[in-house]
């Protein structure tokens, strides 16, 4: 069966209302949670706030999360790299950002010196490509990090919120081993998309799963409460000979306990997976 991750910071109390961001003062104490709610490995945050205390800034830091991964038995297997989500790689006139470029780049070595397989690339929001400009920056940005990436035996996962015969047609453009899709469940479920005709175009470039659930047009919820079809999804992907980790992207509690949390969001997947073994 394939492992269950979490994204990082979902095992520690919020930090200022934030859905989502990288814990400075208490990224260490996840391990120990992630091991009480029988998570396997933490999808770590590399983003822009805090990110001179973030131990993939600095060889020090990485030794420590070797010592701890090490001790704990908690992964490190890919990186959500939200830094650009405000240092853009892409800019509002479709124009690639050099800087933003190199930063990248060194991100791939650091991401190499841990055992991480994938690094997530948001391209949502404030950073989505809603441009004929934009799109064709991309392929040729990714055309261009594939073969660095793939040296460093590290895999470029986009996260778009493009329609999928849009977004298959880009990652077929940009045609290297290296660059995948990041399927995310809920945001899938929020836009509306249908997910066989959305998994149908994009399970040939599928390398990461995100779990969450979100009503339709709106925010995230409690796993099995919005609109996605976690049956098809999980179904597909399954069918599709996907073996890696699913990595929960879910919302937040409300009674503060996040490890009790994880593991009922863990058994809400693994009966999804189990479900798959049934037919």
């Amino acid at each position: 069966m394939n492992d269950i991750a979490i994204m990082q910071g979902r095992l520690l109390p919020p930090i200022d209302g934030r859905i989502q961001a990288f814990p400075a003062m208490l990224w260490r104490n996840e391990f120990a949670n992630a091991k009480k709610a029988n998570i396997s490995c933490i999808e770590w945050i590399f983003e822009k706030p805090n990110q001179h205390l973030n131990p993939l800034s600095s060889n020090v830091g990485i030794k420590s999360l070797h010592n701890l991964t090490n001790k704990s038995g908690v992964g490190i297997r890919s990186i959500c790299a939200d830094y650009y989500m405000e240092e853009l790689l892409i800019d509002s006139d479709g124009n690639v950002r050099s800087e933003a470029v190199n930063h990248l780049n060194w991100l791939i070595d650091q991401a190499a010196k841990l055992s991480v397989i994938y690094i997530v690339l948001p391209f949502v929001d404030l950073s989505s490509l809603n441009t004929v400009a934009h799109k064709h920056s991309l392929v040729s940005l990714m055309q261009s990090l594939g073969p660095r990436a793939a040296v460093r035996n590290i895999e470029l996962h986009l996260e778009t919120d493009l329609h999928p015969t849009i977004f298959s047609s880009i990652l077929k453009s940009i045609n290297h081993r290296s660059i995948k899709a990041n399927f995310d469940i809920g945001n899938s479920a929020a836009l509306g998309y249908d997910p066989t005709e959305e998994l149908k175009l994009l399970t040939p470039f599928l390398g990461s799963v995100h779990v969450k659930d979100r009503i339709l047009g709106g925010n995230s919820v409690p796993l099995g409460v919005g609109n996605a079809d976690f049956p098809t999804c999980f179904k597909l992907i399954c069918r599709a000979g996907f073996k890696r980790h699913f990595v929960l992207q879910v919302a937040r509690g409300k009674d503060g306990d996040e490890i009790e949390l994880a593991i009922q969001n863990r058994k809400f997947v693994e009966q999804q997976l189990s479900n798959q073994t049934k037919w």
